[in-house]
């Protein structure tokens, strides 16, 4: 095959006349200078500019292999195809959904026969390379590696996780962004009058196109799907009975199209972690406006409300912790209710808890000192624990000396007794610093009696103490 359907829609872009496709087909730029936004990757000099280029060809110093990565609906595939237009290349496509070893096998064995037997150079353009198999990223390498394709792959998943290691050493990664509110309502203005787009026929409001925009959530095509259904709903039998001389797309007609907006979200790639990483540092700094934004992103995504529950139930712990341990259990809580109950209802409980911890006094007080006792065991500060500690079940381990000299707390008082816990290598050591927020602001002065009376001798209760 010499193209893929893919490649055969943005051939059929060149002709204006052909109205049947989807807009967001007939409105793919033709050449680099066409593409609205991403200015930060086409600039001169760019990777992408430098494989555009005729004289690339052949070339040493123009990159033989880029991985485009970004959201869905930023021009990964249409990027790939102007390079291939505007260089003179051939291209290629293979979407990774539906290919295997033998299909990469076969447009590799046809782009090197072509080389050799023509001179003319192939890109291959895979879509979604983060669903190849090792096997199947192996199969390229000799080919990216010779030269025999000009090798461009998109993924909207990290490379750095997705792409085996030899690939992504001999590939240029180039990030594409998501579309800001002005590229967009260039891209609908642009389809509103060009010929290969709706030809002037409809028109608009400034407050449709915002609407459009606002829905679009940065991708070109939804954008411009929209947009299309507005403006089929507009230019029917109603509104010609209105005698309008062009109907007029209003934020009503978008409303009726489209009533959701698109959540940027990806359960299995960035867009998961990035967000619950911002619903956690958001509880954490106390913007409860912020974190419930996060949480409903989550939710409209169709993130697992079990795992948006766990998160809480850990930021309860590590970010409020003693500060107000309370809000543990209300977490706990809410995570057993959101299991028992489901969605929609959850996100009710869910937003509860959310709440809970983020207007909450904070401390990590708890977090940092079990993570320094860790320390202390992992670099092997540990010693014996102390005779009088030791369990004495036996006669023998009493002949020992295990238990002998043990003070029973409650034998003293505040039920605090002076004596040592810590072994003796540790004598001294503190890890828990209470600050003076919330409930920790009353531990703060209690732990500095406690841990003066600890470290003080006395003489024994009664006989021995010991019980």
């Amino acid at each position: 095959m010499a193209m893929t359907d893919d490649a055969d829609l943005f051939a059929a872009t060149d002709a204006p006349e052909d109205v049947t496709r989807p807009l967001a087909v007939r409105m793919r730029p033709a050449t680099l200078d066409e593409v609205v936004g991403q200015d930060h990757v086409l600039g001169p000099g760019s990777p992408l500019r430098r494989l555009a280029n005729p004289a690339s060809k052949g070339s040493l110093t123009a990159p033989s292999s880029i991985i485009l990565f970004g959201p869905p609906g930023v021009g990964k595939t249409t990027l790939a195809y102007i390079v291939a237009k505007q260089s003179g290349r051939v291209f290629e496509e293979l979407s990774a959904v539906t290919s295997g070893v033998k299909d990469v096998r076969a447009v590799l064995d046809r782009a090197h026969r072509r080389l050799v037997a023509e001179g003319k150079e192939t890109v291959l353009f895979i879509d979604e390379v983060h669903r190849f198999s090792k096997s199947q990223q192996d199969a390229l390498l000799p080919s990216v590696e010779n030269r025999d394709v000009t090798f461009i792959a998109a993924t909207t998943e990290n490379p750095s996780f997705s792409v085996i290691k030899p690939l992504l050493s001999r590939s240029v990664v180039v990030k594409l962004e998501s579309l800001e509110p002005d590229d967009l309502k260039t891209l609908i203005e642009r389809a509103l009058n060009d010929p290969r787009g709706l030809k002037g026929e409809v028109r608009a409001t400034d407050e449709a196109v915002d609407e459009i925009v606002r829905m679009a959530g940065g991708d070109a095509r939804k954008t411009l799907t929209i947009l299309e259904a507005a403006a089929g709903a507009m230019t029917g039998d109603t509104a010609r009975k209105k005698g309008a001389r062009r109907p007029i797309i209003t934020p009503e007609v978008v409303s009726q199209v489209m009533d959701v907006a698109t959540v940027r979200y990806d359960k299995g790639g960035d867009d998961h972690y990035d967000v619950i990483s911002a619903f956690i540092k958001s509880m954490r700094g106390s913007d409860v406006d912020a974190a419930l934004h996060y949480l409903a992103r989550m939710i409209r995504a169709g993130e697992d409300p079990r795992f948006i529950a766990r998160r809480i139930m850990i930021a309860a712990a590590e970010e409020v912790g003693m500060a107000a341990p309370q809000i543990l259990e209300v977490t706990v809580a809410a995570a057993q209710a959101v299991a028992m109950i489901g969605m929609p209802e959850a996100r009710i409980i869910l937003a509860e808890a959310t709440v809970a911890v983020a207007t909450a006094p904070k401390s990590n007080a708890s977090y940092l000192a079990i993570d320094q006792a860790l320390a202390d065991v992992d670099a092997g500060r540990i010693g014996e624990v102390p005779l009088h500690l030791r369990n004495a079940p036996t006669k023998l381990m009493k002949d020992w000396g295990n238990h002998e000299g043990y003070r029973y707390a409650h034998d003293w008082p505040g039920a605090v007794a002076p004596q040592q816990y810590m072994p003796d290598e540790l004598v001294g050591r503190e890890y828990y610093h209470p600050n003076d927020r919330g409930y920790e602001h009353e531990v703060k002065p209690r732990l500095d009696r406690i841990r003066a009376i600890l470290h003080a001798e006395g003489p024994k209760p009664g006989t021995d103490g010991e019980r």
